[in-house]
């Protein structure tokens, strides 16, 4: 459902870019939709971080991928990121979730991650700073595809 919704428009939002296999510029929105869902992103009722984005950001600084994730906020090159490390930033269960609505097994998801997540993260802050907290992801993904 929001999954779905939000992979098809993550997908269209990295699609343009580097390539793959296959179309993974889809692949890795269906990954990174199913990610932000599983770490709460599908809930628009919450009234804490109603930004998902924001909250992925937040486990990735307390993991250690501060410098990292800043530059893909930031203005200038972004930071590459392994596999492994996004495996360890993330929950187990999220991550697993993740990899299962897209079909991969968890280190796929989590190499997929890693390529994906600088451009998703760069292109949803193109002025190098977080949206607000009442901005839904959707409503973002939609602003940047012009």
């Amino acid at each position: 459902m929001a999954g779905n919704d939000l992979g098809s428009l993550l997908g269209g939002l990295l699609g343009g870019g580097s390539g793959g296999q296959g179309g993974s510029g889809g692949g890795a929105g269906n990954l990174l939709g199913a990610l932000l869902s599983a770490l709460g992103g599908g809930q628009s009722g919450s009234s804490g971080s109603s930004n998902p984005l924001g909250g992925l950001l937040d486990m990735l600084t307390k993991s250690g991928l501060a410098d990292q994730a800043q530059s893909w906020i930031g203005t200038g090159d972004n930071k590459a990121v392994s596999g492994a490390q996004i495996a360890e930033a993330l929950p187990d269960d999220a991550l697993r979730q993740a990899a299962e609505q897209a079909g991969v097994s968890p280190q796929e998801a989590a190499d997929q991650l890693a390529r994906a997540l600088p451009q998703a993260v760069d292109k949803l802050t193109p002025g190098g700073d977080l949206p607000q907290a009442g901005t839904s992801l959707e409503d973002l993904i939609r602003q940047q595809n012009l």
